[in-house]
């Protein structure tokens, strides 16, 4: 019997939105489904859980130390909730690439990480080189399956479940060598880059901080997230939350307009998913156009404005 453990990710207030992708992959596992919330004052984040269309049942543990997603706190919860579990599942976001592989070396298994398709309850495939080859992975039979799920490969599970609360004592003490310092983020009106049904991106080409100026207007007209290469956040013009790519943010997005990116495949990596891409560079030889499903050859400064004319 298959029986799977989702560890869920959230703000204290609302589940992210890679838990219900997570979801979506256990469902093609097959088998029984439970969800892991850790933190503090989870009345709501439970609740959202619970309604997830396959959650049978969701674990809640909360306590002070568990406030904030510390791999020493919220991986030992979910060791020590491994229980009886085949498969433990966890977003491939930040906090899971940083929580996952702590799991796994604590219960002496290998990783399975960006789980992109599911072709049996231990077999699975994803993604290396950068995207470019998909190899198969085949846990053992005898062994805990501890995996990640590359988001940007499932579509959420919609609500609309009746899943049951129990509650779960916290097992974990406060970690005596890591801490917790604080959270800064900017604020923004704009969709997160990651649930971001439009998004709009910028490379090196734009010059200047100043010079997203130009993408920020298309991107409120649109509705749109902004993103960008790394080549732009290493020259300093938006900072490191705004990167798309191998190391940076892997979205899907229905549709992903890029201005000034060449198309290095780390890039590339990052927007595989997409719906439809569109590609807005000077070079007709940008890598770019080869895997744009619409590309225009010119200059940006000109483009951009006059989309957002169009537009406004």
């Amino acid at each position: 019997m298959t029986n799977i453990l989702i560890l869920a990710e959230h703000d204290g207030r609302e589940l992210n939105p890679s838990t219900a992708k997570c979801v979506a992959c256990a469902l093609a596992v097959g088998g029984d489904i439970d969800l892991l919330v850790l933190g503090k004052d989870l009345a709501a984040v439970a609740e959202q859980a619970a309604r997830l269309q396959g959650v049978r049942k969701v674990l809640v543990s909360e306590a002070e130390h568990l406030a904030h997603p510390l791999a020493p706190t919220w991986g030992a919860e979910l060791v020590d909730a491994a229980g009886d579990y085949t498969h433990l599942l966890g977003p491939s976001t930040t906090l899971g690439r940083d929580l996952m592989p702590w799991v796994a070396a604590r219960l002496g298994v290998n990783q399975v990480s960006d789980i992109m398709a599911v072709e049996g309850p231990r077999h699975f495939n994803r993604p290396i080189y950068a995207g470019n080859a998909i190899i198969d992975v085949h846990p053992p039979e005898d062994t805990l399956v501890v995996g990640t799920v590359r988001s940007a490969s499932w579509t959420a599970v919609e609500e609309g479940g009746s899943g049951t609360v129990e509650s779960r004592s916290a097992v974990s003490q406060a970690a005596s060598h890591t801490r917790f310092v604080e959270v800064a983020s900017g604020s923004s009106e704009r969709p997160d880059l990651q649930t971001a049904r439009i998004v709009v991106s910028g490379g090196r080409a734009l010059g200047s901080a100043e010079n997203f100026d130009l993408l920020y207007t298309l991107a409120d007209r649109l509705g749109a997230g902004v993103g960008a290469s790394r080549a732009a956040v290493d020259a300093g013009y938006v900072p490191n939350e705004m990167q798309v790519g191998q190391t940076g943010k892997i979205i899907a997005p229905e549709l992903y307009m890029a201005f000034g990116i060449s198309g290095a495949i780390q890039h590339l990596t990052g927007i595989k998913d997409a719906g439809t891409i569109v590609a807005v560079n000077k070079d007709a030889d940008a890598p770019i156009f080869d895997v744009a499903d619409i590309g225009l050859v010119g200059d940006l400064f000109t483009i951009v404005p006059e989309l957002s004319g169009l537009l406004g």
